[in-house]
């Protein structure tokens, strides 16, 4: 199955997606690459961002399947390493990934850090895993990035000057989708 399509799962609390961080400039760039398009919506539960509600969206509304690459920023990569335990996709691109609710209350709610991540079975249901992180995160330890990392064996992107990826433009990001189309 070729890429087709690329979604966006933004990080918990980000409003109106389209002009939070790089998201709709993302989506703009991705819509020019030649048979790919690029679903940014916002998502149900914003602030939360339960396992329970984002990942059926995730299926029905934003149709993430196995011509498609899912983008997820923050919690939304949570939510990317969750629906791809038991869901076939293209691919996943991860940005400021992390394995635990890292003392949070929403984040415990979430219910994504309830139990231990399947990393072989996203290996497994997914052709290509690439990640990116940065050493200056403001929000995540490093160590939870390279847990990700190590554990799907990801093609890491790791950077010491990014944060937590909240910049209006995210090029590197544009390149791997390019990357994963000639695939």
């Amino acid at each position: 199955m070729p890429l087709k399509r690329a979604v966006i799962v933004p990080g918990n609390g980000a409003g109106n997606i389209e002009h939070c961080n790089w998201y709709g400039w993302a989506k703009k760039r991705i819509d020019e690459i030649p048979d790919v398009s690029c679903a940014l919506k916002n998502m149900p539960d914003p602030v939360t961002a339960r396992e329970s509600i984002w990942l059926p969206f995730m299926e029905k509304d934003l149709k993430c399947d196995e011509e498609t690459v899912i983008i997820g920023h923050s919690s939304g990569a949570a939510a990317a390493m969750r629906y791809a335990e038991t869901h076939k996709v293209f691919a996943i691109i991860l940005v400021g990934a992390y394995t635990s609710d890292l003392g949070d209350e929403n984040e415990r709610e979430s219910g994504y850090f309830s139990r231990p991540w399947e990393w072989e079975k996203i290996r497994t249901n997914v052709k290509y895993i690439i990640q990116f992180g940065s050493t200056d995160d403001p929000f995540l330890p490093w160590e939870e990035q390279q847990e990700v990392a190590d554990g799907l064996k990801a093609d890491l992107h790791k950077y010491s000057d990014r944060g937590h990826f909240q910049n209006t433009a995210f090029p590197e990001l544009i390149d791997a989708i390019k990357k994963l189309k000639t695939n």
